[in-house]
């Protein structure tokens, strides 16, 4: 049964979403801000966590940073809680490691959907390496290993969250090969989750800052305007 962590200091949203989780067949933990949440999510980290922004003591942005900083909750699945005046809150969790946002008021089954998709994701990368023939990816100075979900440029580790493993893996499986942002919105959320440009745009900036922490010298991941992104050769 998988278990979901929700951190929202409005309790009826707590306390519907709950019971339509519940009813799925998810085991879900509650907390109402987040210094409780850190507390309590590090020590037993949950399959995926859902993150009010907007919280008293220890906001959404805050909690994640601290979160993606454990080494016990760093690649667990993020999704973000939003209003509909947030955007910059949304492209700065996204910037910070978040996979997924959704705006509020929210309906149910879409995030009892989008939460589904990540968990599917997070399944797959810890196969077996013998369910996937691409399991191994060397371009280069970059290793993917995709049975551990371990990232690698030259040989300093990458850490990398669910989505922007399978963004890397999917612009690396084919170097010199163009993605829109179409394609790669299917390689990282599948084909029933629509998420607009701005948030594949928000991975790639966070993806390149990230390698350039390991390398300032970095620049695999090209932008070509108007069309989209592609590895080097």
């Amino acid at each position: 049964m998988p278990q979901i962590a929700l951190v929202d200091d409005d309790r009826n949203i707590l306390t519907s979403v709950q019971m339509a989780l519940e009813a799925e067949g998810f085991e879900v933990r509650i907390f109402t801000d987040g210094d409780e949440a850190l507390r309590e999510i590090v020590p037993r980290p949950p399959d995926l966590a859902v993150l009010d922004i907007k919280m008293p003591r220890l906001n959404g942005l805050e909690l994640l940073q601290r979160l993606r900083q454990n080494p016990s909750t760093a690649g667990m699945p993020v999704i973000f809680l939003t209003s509909k005046d947030e955007e910059i809150d949304e492209i700065m969790g996204l910037r910070m490691g978040a996979d997924d946002y959704i705006k509020k008021p929210f309906s149910q089954r879409l995030l009892v959907e989008r939460i589904r998709s990540l968990l599917r994701r997070d399944l797959a990368r810890q196969q077996p390496a013998a369910a996937d023939p691409n399991v191994m990816i060397v371009r280069g100075e970059l290793t993917l290993d995709s049975a551990r979900h371990t990232c690698l440029w030259k040989g300093k580790p990458v850490e990398l969250t669910v989505t922007e493993f399978l963004l890397v893996k999917a612009l690396a499986q084919r170097p010199g090969h163009v993605k829109n942002r179409d394609q790669l919105m299917d390689a990282a959320y599948g084909e029933s989750i629509y998420v607009d440009d701005r948030t594949i745009d928000s991975h790639i900036k966070r993806l390149r800052k990230k390698f350039k922490d390991a390398d300032p010298d970095f620049s695999q991941i090209e932008t070509l305007y108007g069309v989209g992104y592609r590895f080097k050769e």
